[in-house]
């Protein structure tokens, strides 16, 4: 996952964790695209509440590679605010990069 978006969840982590219910397609989509593991969703599915739930996913998604940021957004299809937040908020940490970091990220892309 991509610096930039490691801190759009960083930022948006107390929001998230108030508004985002991962139980049902959030996680099963991300197993399903090969974000989160069987034993990832186990360990989120034991904890106690939703919060802390959707905390372990916040503190997994950041490791589980380049495709990760994209998949949650996917996977956020009950919370259409929430993925317009996100989308918002990772368009202006894009905007917000210093002129070399822009030149790079255009080379790469």
């Amino acid at each position: 996952m991509e610096a930039r978006d490691k801190q759009v969840l960083r930022s948006l982590r107390l929001e998230l964790g108030a508004e985002v219910l991962v139980e049902g397609l959030v996680l099963q989509y991300l197993y399903q695209e090969g974000i989160l593991t069987e034993n990832h969703v186990q360990e989120i599915n034991a904890q106690t509440t939703g919060l802390r739930k959707t905390m372990l996913l916040l503190d997994i998604l950041p490791s589980r590679g380049p495709k990760a940021f994209d998949a949650f957004l996917d996977s956020l299809q009950e919370f259409p605010w929430v993925r317009e937040k996100l989308k918002k908020a990772r368009k202006e940490a894009m905007t917000d990069l210093p002129a070399g970091w822009k030149r790079l990220r255009d080379l790469s892309s």
